[in-house]
């Protein structure tokens, strides 16, 4: 993956796994579909494909104009709807589907099934070019595979690919009919970058060394900066002062008070036990959060051209007024005896890191969604999650709302610890409402809790945990 020192070694092993356990977990690609045979249908451009239909049951595969490849395949009890799966941060390997278990349950629902795995040439945060993609391979699939042109075309995104699906709900009218977002990071490329450098700033001035390397990141020092992340979080969890200070890092973090191996959130009355559920979820060895952060950063700027990141001028108390966390990290302060307001003045006092402008408006232009929805779409999210927090889609609510779209907009949680930790019937579950209210032109009870709970447990698949819930406020969003 990436070369290192001999000296760094170790680290890098562990990163590499954690990284790839990420990824993994952002997108868990199956690969071409394998039901049947493969077939290859080059499409440079699409127009110039091979004209369809592709046989039922076949795995189709395709090349865009810019390297960007693309997976397909519909089933002989084809109900006329096309899904078109965006994948996560990570490789950029086509997918139709989120993992193996998805992608049979989707082709046995009678959903045709493509996507794209973005152009291979740039930055694992593919956002310059995953719309384009999409929508090329889209008009490939329907022209190499399907033997007629689909009813609806339903876009469903997971991680990064559920932002991107929600830009092609804002982007894609006469192209999608409907989106579904998963674990979508639909506040932006902007609010992620910043939330996560904030909690990464307070680590590092509060608990470490402040002159740890947290932008202008490289093969190299992404790693470094991961170590020091690391080792300053697990030091500071041995000790009441540090366990305060780092509950105000994860706070701007927006971690949830859930430990990975508990069935339910730490009690919001006890703020110790919260403090010690976030710290679980902050350096869960499946996901290691802190490398994730780095090493996603890293990407990011590589996409933008620059660091689009910043923390000068920002008012660290006022940033912390509006945390849901706020009664949790006052009394840790007080319990530790610390003085909360002047650590939070230290913060906006040694905040020095500018954004390159030239960055922050590629990073804006490419990854920040509008909320100007054009199409109808179904967001859903585990209220646990620890790498895109549920937060975000408090954020997203108020921007689609602003936007005069709010109509067309639902969103629906699990009651769930994770990223992206969705059961194949929640998935199949919003996709059938998305469905439904494509085809008829009304929500009605179709998002609620209770009606997505029916639907997926009506599957027969697995488990669903669909609950009613109101996320807080996104701490660190930017206006």
């Amino acid at each position: 993956m990436r070369k290192t020192p001999p000296a760094r070694r170790g680290f890098l092993t562990v990163t590499v796994l954690v990284l790839s356990a990420v990824a993994a977990a952002c997108s868990s690609s199956p690969g071409p579909p394998s039901s049947g045979g493969s077939v290859t249908a080059q499409a440079t451009p699409a127009s110039t494909a091979p004209a369809g239909p592709a046989q039922p049951g076949t795995g189709v595969s395709g090349t865009l104009s810019d390297g960007t490849t693309w997976v397909a395949e519909y089933p002989a009890s084809w109900n006329g709807t096309l899904v078109l799966y965006s994948h996560g941060f990570g490789s950029l390997t086509a997918a139709d589907a989120p993992d193996s278990q998805t992608q049979s349950a989707l082709l046995a629902a009678g959903y045709a099934i493509a996507g794209s795995s973005f152009d291979p040439h740039g930055s694992e945060w593919a956002l310059d070019t995953a719309l384009s993609d999409q929508f090329g391979a889209l008009a490939a699939v329907e022209s190499a595979v399907l033997p007629r042109r689909p009813a609806h075309v339903l876009a469903f995104g997971t991680s990064m690919g559920g932002l991107i699906s929600a830009l092609e709900a804002q982007d894609g009218q006469g192209k999608i009919d409907g989106a579904l977002t998963t674990c979508g990071v639909v506040s932006g490329g902007v609010n992620l970058s910043q939330y996560q450098l904030d909690g990464e700033y307070a680590i590092t001035r509060l608990l470490g060394d402040p002159a740890t390397q947290l932008v202008g990141l490289n093969d190299d020092t992404v790693y470094a900066t991961g170590l020091a992340l690391y080792a300053d979080a697990q030091q500071a969890q041995g000790s009441a002062a540090g366990r305060a200070r780092l509950a105000l890092a994860m706070a701007f973090l927006n971690l949830p008070g859930w430990n990975p191996y508990a069935s339910a959130p730490a009690a919001a009355n006890d703020p110790p036990a919260q403090e010690a559920a976030q710290y679980a979820a902050l350096m869960d060895s499946s996901t290691n959060v802190l490398s994730f952060y780095v090493g996603g950063r890293e990407s990011i700027e590589q996409a933008a051209g620059g660091q689009p990141a910043w923390t000068a001028g920002t008012n660290f108390a006022q940033l912390f007024a509006a945390s849901s966390d706020k009664a949790e990290v006052t009394a840790l302060y007080q319990a530790a005896r610390l003085n909360l307001n002047s650590d939070l003045a230290a913060l906006s006092a040694g905040a020095t890191i500018k954004a390159a402008p030239a960055a922050l408006r590629s990073l804006r232009a490419s990854s920040d969604p509008t909320g100007k929805l054009e199409v109808p779409e179904l967001d859903l999210h585990t209220i646990g999650d620890n790498l895109v927090p549920v937060k975000v889609e408090n954020y997203y609510a108020k921007l689609v709302g602003q936007a005069g779209s709010g109509g067309l907009l639902r969103q629906a949680y699990t009651d769930s610890f994770g990223h992206c930790n969705f059961s194949v019937s929640e998935e199949l579950a919003g996709l059938d409402a998305l469905s439904q209210r494509v085809t008829t032109g009304q929500w009605g009870d179709l998002a609620t809790a209770a009606s997505l709970e029916g639907r997926a447990t009506a599957l027969h698949l697995d488990s669903a945990h669909f609950i009613s819930y109101s996320p807080g406020e996104l701490t660190g969003a930017v206006p």
